[in-house]
C-alpha cells in the first residue's frame, strides 16, 4: 500500500460497541473525525506509525488543529475508513501506547531528498508500506510534477535512507546511480536517464511554463513533526488572542497540548 492512497481521504469515527446499533436493529452511521492530512513515519523512517487527520473547520471558518491518529486503530467499517473512537487511538496516548515520541516523528513526503555528498535528487512524494505492520519498504523521489510525467520517478528502498539533515532527507549517494520508471520518454523507448543534474535540469525548463505553482500546492509538509506541532500551537494562541479569550484560556491550552 502507498501513503498516497490515504492523503486526502475522509475518516470517520466508529460509534462505541454499545451504539453501534439503533433501537430498530440498523447499524449506526459514523462520525466524520475529518481528513487524512500527511502520513507520520518514525524518525529512521523505516514505519509508518500513523496519520495527520485535519477536522472540518467550526463553522466552516475557523481552522482546528491536526490530530495524530494510530495506524493500528484505523480500519474499513460500513464501507468507509474509520478508526477506534478510544483514548489509545488519538494523540499524545496513542504516542504512549504505541512507545514512541511524536515530537521527534518525521514527514518525509514531501521533503527535499539530498545524498551524503550533498547531490539533490528532488523530492520524496511517497512511499510503499505494509498496511498491517507499518513497515516502510521503498520512497517514491520525483523531480517534480512534470519531471514525473515525462521522465518518471525513481523507487528507491528504504535502506538508502540515512537520515534527516537540515530539513532534508538524506540518501546514501546510490541513490543518485538508480532508474527512473514510469514516465512517457521511458515508456516510449527514449529513455534510461539516471536522476541526478539532467533530472533536475529538465524540471526546471517544464517548471517555467508554470508548473512550479502546481507542485508547491501539491507537496505535503515534509519536517519533523515536532515544528509542525509548535506551529498548530502557534495557530491556536493567535486564535485566542484574536478572539479576546487568551486571559481565560492559554493557560488551559498549554496544560493540554
Amino acid at each position: 500500500m502507498r501513503t498516497k492512497d490515504f492523503q486526502g481521504v475522509k475518516i470517520y469515527r466508529i460509534p462505541p460497541e454499545a451504539k453501534r446499533t439503533r433501537k430498530d436493529g440498523t447499524p449506526r452511521d459514523p462520525k466524520r473525525l475529518g481528513k487524512v492530512h500527511f502520513p507520520v513515519f518514525t524518525a529512521d523512517g523505516r514505519s509508518v506509525v500513523g496519520f495527520m487527520v485535519s477536522p472540518p473547520d467550526v463553522a466552516g471558518m475557523i481552522k482546528q488543529p491536526d490530530r495524530f491518529v494510530a495506524r493500528d486503530a484505523v480500519r474499513v467499517y460500513e464501507g468507509v475508513i474509520a478508526v477506534d473512537d478510544a483514548k489509545g487511538s488519538y494523540d499524545v496516548a496513542a504516542a504512549k501506547r504505541l512507545g514512541i515520541d511524536l515530537d521527534t516523528c518525521i514527514i518525509w513526503t514531501g521533503m527535499d531528498v539530498v545524498t551524503v555528498q550533498g547531490t539533490k535528487l528532488g523530492y520524496c512524494s511517497d512511499a510503499a508500506f505494509n498496511p498491517k505492520t507499518g513497515a516502510v519498504t521503498s520512497f517514491t523521489l520525483t523531480g517534480g510534477a512534470a519531471a514525473a510525467a515525462l521522465l518518471g520517478t525513481i523507487e528507491m528502498p528504504v535502506r538508502y535512507l540515512k537520515g534527516y539533515r537540515d530539513g532534508a532527507m538524506i540518501v546514501d549517494d546510490e541513490a543518485a546511480t538508480l532508474e527512473l520508471s514510469g514516465g512517457a520518454a521511458a515508456k516510449a523507448g527514449e529513455a534510461s536517464a539516471k536522476i541526478g543534474v539532467k533530472v533536475k535540469q529538465g524540471a526546471k525548463v517544464l517548471d517555467e511554463k508554470g508548473s512550479v505553482a502546481v507542485e508547491k500546492g501539491s507537496r505535503a509538509l515534509g519536517k519533523q513533526l515536532g515544528k509542525t506541532r509548535g506551529m498548530f500551537s502557534a495557530f491556536k494562541d493567535e486564535f485566542k488572542k484574536a478572539s479576546g479569550s487568551a486571559s481565560s484560556s492559554s493557560a488551559k491550552g498549554k496544560r493540554s497540548s
